[in-house]
């Protein structure tokens, strides 16, 4: 089982943040950096039990970039260009989300404790905003977990997390599609794993057994021949049939931290089957059966189309793998 290798999301960062895209493995900076993205590498980052000093240095440099793109009210700019101007005005987007699970991951976990204390305040900020988009705050309620587990009564953390399992609403009564809404789309494991931790870390809070039957379900319409098999970027519609390609990291990424979440909220251990599964899906068992990461580089590749992988290894697929990997260590 290969260990979590950082070496191409350092080749992928410089002094200001991380950089989206590469040709290959060969970073592409007219691109410039998005706050989604530097997110969550702090995440990863932030997970590492012991870090080298290279990740360390990696979690402070996203860190600053987060409190540079967040606004006195704590919304975030999400894109910024090599030339160092923001591209966009502050929102409450995805990207307010994935900074707060960014920052709230970095609060709770790291080992240094000037990157818990900056990441705290800004999350702090941050977590006073809502935003009307389910994903969105499902990413921010992730943040709001992980600040929770550490500090019990945060306030702010605790209602964000209330606000974000509503939002993201139960399972529906028909059991050919118990999800919440119409349409998967993207990162779609990362409602369910909400909803589950909400039911964990909130007095009243949704059942334990709504968030479950979602991850259950998910799970089961992404298995093929055993192995995931994940919707694609594309989204899938209630109603309509369901396509395979292209199918992306970002997705089995976030299976693995629900899977994860389910294994140590319930103990049950056919979670951590799921976790493995997403660990096989990167290693070659999916329906290419194509390994979906550059072992002489680090990177994750693209994405899995019906003739095999993108070998372009931007920064969200190489966030996925580490993510991923993380995961496999507790359940190799």
């Amino acid at each position: 089982m290969p260990e979590p290798n950082f070496a191409h999301l350092a080749r992928l960062s410089d002094d200001t943040g991380l950089f989206e895209h590469a040709r290959h493995a060969i970073v592409r900076r007219e691109h410039g950096y998005c706050t989604d993205d530097v997110a969550r590498g702090l995440v990863v980052t932030s997970r590492e039990p012991a870090p080298t000093e290279q990740v360390l240095r990696l979690a402070e440099r996203y860190l600053a970039f987060l409190t540079h793109a967040q606004d006195a009210g704590g919304a975030f700019h999400n894109r910024l260009g090599h030339d160092r101007r923001w591209t966009d005005q502050p929102g409450v987007g995805d990207w307010w989300g994935r900074a707060l699970w960014g920052l709230g991951t970095a609060a709770a976990r790291s080992p240094a404790a000037w990157i818990r204390e900056e990441a705290l305040v800004a999350f702090s900020r941050g977590a006073a905003r809502r935003s009307p988009a389910p994903h969105a705050m499902a990413f921010a309620g992730l943040g709001a977990v992980e600040v929770l587990r550490r500090h019990p009564t945060h306030a702010a953390a605790a209602a964000l997390l209330t606000d974000a399992a509503t939002t993201i609403g139960g399972p529906g009564p028909d059991p050919r599609w118990p999800w919440p809404q119409q349409r998967l789309s993207y990162a779609n494991a990362a409602l369910a794993e909400v909803v589950i931790a909400a039911s964990q870390l909130r007095h009243g809070g949704p059942p334990l057994a709504d968030g479950l039957r979602m991850l259950a379900w998910l799970r089961d319409v992404q298995l093929r021949d055993g192995q995931l098999s994940v919707v694609p970027a594309g989204g899938w519609q209630r109603g309509a049939a369901r396509p395979r390609h292209d199918q992306q990291p970002i997705e089995v990424a976030a299976f693995a931290d629900a899977c994860a979440t389910a294994a140590t909220v319930t103990g049950d251990p056919g979670w951590e089957t799921g976790v493995r599964q997403a660990v096989g899906w990167f290693l070659g068992d999916n329906d290419v059966g194509t390994a979906m990461w550059d072992p002489a580089t680090g990177g994750g590749y693209d994405g899995l189309t019906a003739h095999g992988p993108n070998l372009n290894q931007g920064a969200e697929s190489t966030l996925a793998l580490i993510s991923t990997l993380q995961h496999a260590r507790r359940w190799p």
